[in-house]
């Protein structure tokens, strides 16, 4: 609606023509139009307060081929300012406190209200992680997951919490008001009742049975769609989130391109970029980007996730009936939970673990990444490492970019999507470590070691440092490999002030804020600078974020350096060309070994038994040939093809590489001669 559009009252001919049309106001005077209103796109509406309507020429367009008149119908309005071009048709009870702006529908509603004074969701505290409150989250509009995780995570940091929730707060404030908004080209139709709630532009809102004091954060780029039959109350839904087909959510913040749906139940949550929840329930998540629930009694309950995809039945246990549901866990990034997978918190899972049965001790693997995590006999089992030569990982990783559905010029969230980074890097060096202390103190005859509450075999023991040793030089070699090309060097010497780090930013450990993936260095400097109020604005502190995301390769490289000097034993100054050529060679062994492993992990997946059910009323051979037909050949599956292609360019990157390297070695042999 224009701000600037000019007002006047209604003429008595106006006035006449209205009542004519079944209009009723106690004060016509109270009611001011614009340039184009049309009185006889008025019928049936009783006004009260102060009322203001825009050009209400023109038409709109419905499915099926219809067009109606832009216009008020069969409507009850209370103190409402309307805009141009705006549709409301059928308002049962009566539409109150709202700025409805340009090319809105409002059709079919019972009631729509604001009640006193509002901020919209904006400062509530949702209870994740601990139902008692213990890990509160102020939730706002432009909430990030990194922002959640200092709100949730650092509570013994007190300056560094009352900073932020007095930012807030604040910001809660600034949006209070007693009128609600109902932006530009949305639609709101069959609904029961909307309660102090405000609309963002575009907003597609269809069959929701109650909504309450919540932000509907749409625009333009990124609508929010709302659907049938849907509870929520004490919410913000982000850009591009769609909620529908009799979801429940209360004291739940939605994040950008968030689904919501088919009776999914959400409360006390917390659920950021693309997460998706179906079917079954989540109670105070800490739901990271990429959290997926998409089946029947999954329970999700006092857990922080991320990248994490749980099975039918997945759940866990928060409350031992002694204090109360005061016991949490954490799931770090990338791991899965098998059907009927049950997990006794407190527990903390190992980044890109695979957990399957029924763990009824408090697990720490965190140490040990890329596990399976297996019940065996009420014992729980770990296999260190073993995901690394999945396929089922590798193709999550390719995925997760693809399946970004966030279109808002604006993002939230800061995703890294990196497989090996120096979050998880880092763990497979501690787990390395504690494979081989565990090797060496127990002994040549023990099968079986003890780590945490979990059981380890001799054979999964030495299987694990096989693959941590495979993943960690293969990071090692990308990185390096990427800082020469990226230099394009042509001497030893400018090779070693290439390999040199330009700062010391990203020596040291990495946390994983839900998504980012930065040095521990720059988040307590930044955890320092909140607490010293250097930030005006919640957006300053957002921006921070976003600063360490963008630097994320600078800082890696750095981290990288340092652990090149850690496996050569010297200085990047001190380093020999034959240092660097070995590393490469030993890249290569390990890109093409982790590569073939996926590749025959990729071949189960075309195994005699696996065409069981195949070629139902046939023989060997149709079955064979239904097989084919479904699933395609081995070799011409799309992912095979792509480890294939990635061998083969990975061979030719190590060859060249090493080749050029020789050449240099070469003219410093003849410059010695």
């Amino acid at each position: 609606m224009e701000n600037n559009q000019e007002y006047r009252s209604l003429s008595p001919i106006e006035i006449e023509i209205l009542k004519q049309q079944g209009c009723t106001s106690n004060e016509w005077d109270q009611i001011s139009v614009g340039k184009g209103f049309i009185p006889q796109n008025v019928r049936n509406v009783q006004f009260s307060g102060t009322i203001r309507i825009g050009d209400n020429s023109g038409t709109v367009a419905f499915i099926g081929g219809i067009t109606r008149n832009c216009g008020i119908y069969n409507a009850s309005i209370h103190n409402c300012s309307i805009g141009n071009h705006v549709y409301i048709h059928h308002i049962c009870n009566y539409i109150a406190n709202y700025d409805i702006e340009d090319h809105v529908i409002l059709e079919n509603i019972e009631l729509c209200f604001i009640e006193g004074e509002t901020s919209f969701g904006n400062g509530i505290k949702v209870s994740t992680l601990d139902e008692t409150g213990g890990r509160g989250v102020m939730i706002y509009d432009k909430l990030s997951a990194h922002l959640a995780y200092f709100l949730a995570w650092y509570k013994h940091r007190h300056c560094l919490i009352s900073e932020l929730e007095s930012k807030i707060s604040e910001y809660a404030e600034s949006v209070k008001s007693t009128r609600g908004i109902i932006g530009a080209h949305s639609e709101i139709r069959n609904c029961r009742q909307i309660k102090n709630v405000k609309f963002g532009p575009y907003s597609q809102v269809s069959g929701p049975t109650r909504l309450e004091n919540g932000s509907v954060n749409s625009n333009e780029f990124a609508p929010v769609k709302l659907g049938a039959g849907i509870l929520a109350e004490n919410f913000i839904v982000s850009s591009g989130a769609e909620i529908s087909d009799g979801t429940i959510i209360s004291e739940c913040f939605v994040g950008q391109g968030c689904i919501l749906g088919k009776q999914y139940s959400a409360e006390k949550s917390l659920f950021f970029a693309n997460c998706q929840g179906f079917l079954g329930e989540a109670c105070s998540v800490f739901g990271g980007p990429y959290t997926v629930s998409h089946h029947k009694s999954t329970l999700l309950i006092a857990g922080m996730f991320s990248f994490c995809n749980a099975g039918s039945g997945s759940n866990q246990s928060n409350h031992m009936y002694k204090l109360g549901p005061i016991h949490h866990g954490i799931v770090e990034r990338g791991s899965k939970t098998t059907s009927d997978s049950y997990i006794l918190w407190p527990a903390k899972i190992g980044a890109f673990t695979l957990v399957m049965g029924r763990h009824y001790k408090n697990t720490d693997t965190s140490d040990l990444p890329f596990s399976y995590l297996i019940e065996n006999k009420d014992e729980s089992w770990i296999a260190p490492g073993i995901n690394l030569r999945s396929v089922g990982t590798i193709r999550d990783v390719l995925k997760w970019p693809k399946r970004d559905r966030r279109k808002d010029p604006e993002k939230l969230d800061c995703i890294n999507f990196n497989l090996l980074s120096p979050f998880t890097i880092q763990k497979m060096q501690k787990g390395l470590d504690i494979l081989n202390r565990l090797k060496d103190i127990s002994g040549e005859t023990t099968e079986v070691f003890a780590y945490r509450n979990t059981m380890i075999s001799r054979r999964a023991l030495e299987k694990g440092i096989d693959l941590y040793q495979k993943a960690i030089y293969k990071f090692l070699g990308n990185s390096v490999i990427s800082r020469i090309n990226k230099c394009n060097v042509q001497t030893w010497e400018e090779i070693q002030e290439c390999l040199k780090p330009v700062n010391s930013i990203g020596q040291g450990e990495w946390s994983d804020l839900s998504g980012l993936i930065a040095p521990k260095t720059e988040i307590s400097r930044l955890i320092k600078d909140i607490e010293k109020r250097k930030f005006v604005s919640l957006e300053e502190i957002e921006q921070e974020f976003k600063k360490l995301h963008t630097n994320y390769y600078d800082y890696e490289w750095t981290w990288a350096a340092e652990l090149l000097i850690q496996q050569k034993g010297k200085q990047i100054e001190d380093l020999k060309i034959g240092d660097i050529i070995s590393l490469v060679r030993k890249w290569k062994d390990s890109v093409i070994g982790l590569d073939q492993m996926l590749y025959e992990d990729a071949k189960k997946e075309f195994r005699l038994d696996s065409m069981t059910g195949f070629g139902m009323d046939g023989n060997k051979t149709t079955q064979k040939l239904d097989f084919d037909k479904v699933r395609g050949s081995f070799e011409s599956n799309d992912f095979v093809k792509e480890i294939v292609n990635h061998i083969e360019r990975k061979t030719i990157l190590g060859d060249r590489m090493i080749e050029k390297l020789t050449e240099i070695e070469k003219t410093i042999q003849k410059q010695k001669i």
